[in-house]
């Protein structure tokens, strides 16, 4: 990693020709329809705006009469306006059609990516709540008119430009290092499943023998919902699953609200979860298991997370939850020991994989902090609080490819922590 490249001098905004323009003097409002011949684009909050997959099973179905869809050329901004407060805006990668619930603007800024940085950034998208109403946070709606009130700080168009290259390359390093980070963590887990395996398969050969049991004989099978409540998670052991995954709370974490998020800090995949009865319950992608008998739930969620994902890819192709059906689920074969039997395989386990747990949390954290840093980073260089053109001046003209270069993320990670990270 090049030296300084995140020791970045401030900037003198008054002296470098940055200027103070309203978003109303920027939009413009299109009404454009009729084009169903375009891609169809969607929104999200960590992606921006892309392309939407027909296949993609995340989104809501498409609809076959798409002639109301707004056309949104490349560089115009779409809004989701009941979630621009949590950042779900951008710019078009491409000309498109969005829902018509989705404002379009086309966008006067000299570099349409240094526009997209700038209002996607941490304090552009709390002015965008600032400017959007409702009764609770879940329920706000962004207010035009006040949202056109908010002003934008810009610097000349070559320091725009100069920007976006930095920060292309900023990326490329932050995320060579993320991947390098969500390999050792597959690497670890692969590790643990094997030792699990290897116990269970073993079992405790001073024991009577276990007997093969299907899951729907042993506990009930339900598809989650979403809870509205914020119950705190209970001292029992709650897991779920999702497609083939076998998941479980400590593979994620609570925020103040009691909402799971995954554990990489990565908010915008994640589901919303909440610990509820005894059980968790979430959104109709997982399912939940519940009142079991003859089997201690502990010993379930090792088996489960053992075996379930071979009997899983024999049953189907995919890798979505609804490509599970719950007969699959009901099937799975699980081997049933004396309740004493599985309290000491439990032990077992638990006690052989506390080390590898405590390493796949850590790498955890640190992807969150790389993701927080990125934030950190982003924010203040669009919004000229450190100045990025002496470094720009050095930079090759193409990032790096996080593909290639992943191998050695970890020293660079090093560089980071260093750096103040």
């Amino acid at each position: 990693m090049t030296s300084g490249f995140f020791s970045l001098p401030r900037v003198n905004r008054a002296s470098d020709g940055w200027s103070s323009r309203s978003l109303r003097s920027m939009l413009v409002a299109r009404s454009e329809r009729n084009r169903a011949d375009l891609p169809l684009l969607t929104v999200a909050r960590e992606r921006g705006v892309f392309v939407r997959s027909v296949d993609d099973a995340n989104h809501n179905t498409i609809p076959e009469d798409l002639s109301n869809y707004k056309v949104a050329h490349a560089g115009d901004l779409v809004i989701n306006k009941m979630k621009a407060w949590q950042g779900s805006l951008g710019l078009a990668p491409v000309d498109g059609i969005v829902s018509p619930a989705y404002f379009v603007f086309a966008a006067d800024f000299a570099v349409p990516r240094f526009g997209e940085y700038l209002l996607r950034s941490k304090p552009y998208v709390a002015k965008f709540g600032a400017a959007s109403d409702g009764v609770r946070i879940g329920q706000w709606d962004l207010n035009i008119p006040r949202m056109r009130n908010i002003e934008v700080l810009l610097p000349p168009a070559k320091e725009q430009a100069a920007i976006v290259r930095y920060l292309a390359h900023a990326n490329a390093r932050i995320d060579k290092a993320i991947v390098a980070k969500r390999r050792l963590i597959a690497l670890l887990e692969e590790q643990r499943d094997v030792t699990v395996r290897a116990i269970l398969s073993r079992g405790l050969d001073s024991r009577p023998p276990s007997k093969l049991v299907a899951t729907g004989r042993l506990c009930r099978i339900d598809t989650g919902v979403e809870d509205s409540g914020n119950a705190e998670p209970s001292g029992k052991y709650p897991f779920f699953v999702r497609g083939r995954e076998v998941l479980r709370a400590s593979d994620y974490h609570f925020d103040a609200e009691a909402v799971l998020t995954p554990g990489d800090g990565q908010g915008g995949t994640g589901k919303v979860f909440h610990y509820y009865n005894g059980k968790f319950q979430a959104h109709q992608r997982v399912y939940v298991f519940s009142q079991f008998s003859g089997i201690i739930a502990r010993y379930f969620y090792w088996y489960m997370t053992a075996f379930f994902r071979e009997h899983a890819l024999a049953q189907s192709n995919t890798v979505t939850m609804e490509s599970l059906r719950r007969p699959v689920l009901a099937s799975f074969r699980v081997a049933v020991h004396d309740e004493d039997v599985q309290r000491m395989l439990v032990e077992r386990i638990e006690a052989r994989v506390a080390d590898t747990a405590q390493v796949i949390e850590k790498t955890r954290r640190e992807i969150t902090l790389l993701h927080e840093f990125r934030t950190r980073l982003v924010a203040d260089v669009v919004t000229g609080q450190v100045d990025v053109r002496s470094i720009v001046a050095t930079l090759p003209d193409a990032p790096e490819a996080t593909a290639e270069l992943a191998a050695d993320s970890d020293d660079e990670f090093g560089d980071l922590q260093e750096e103040g990270l």
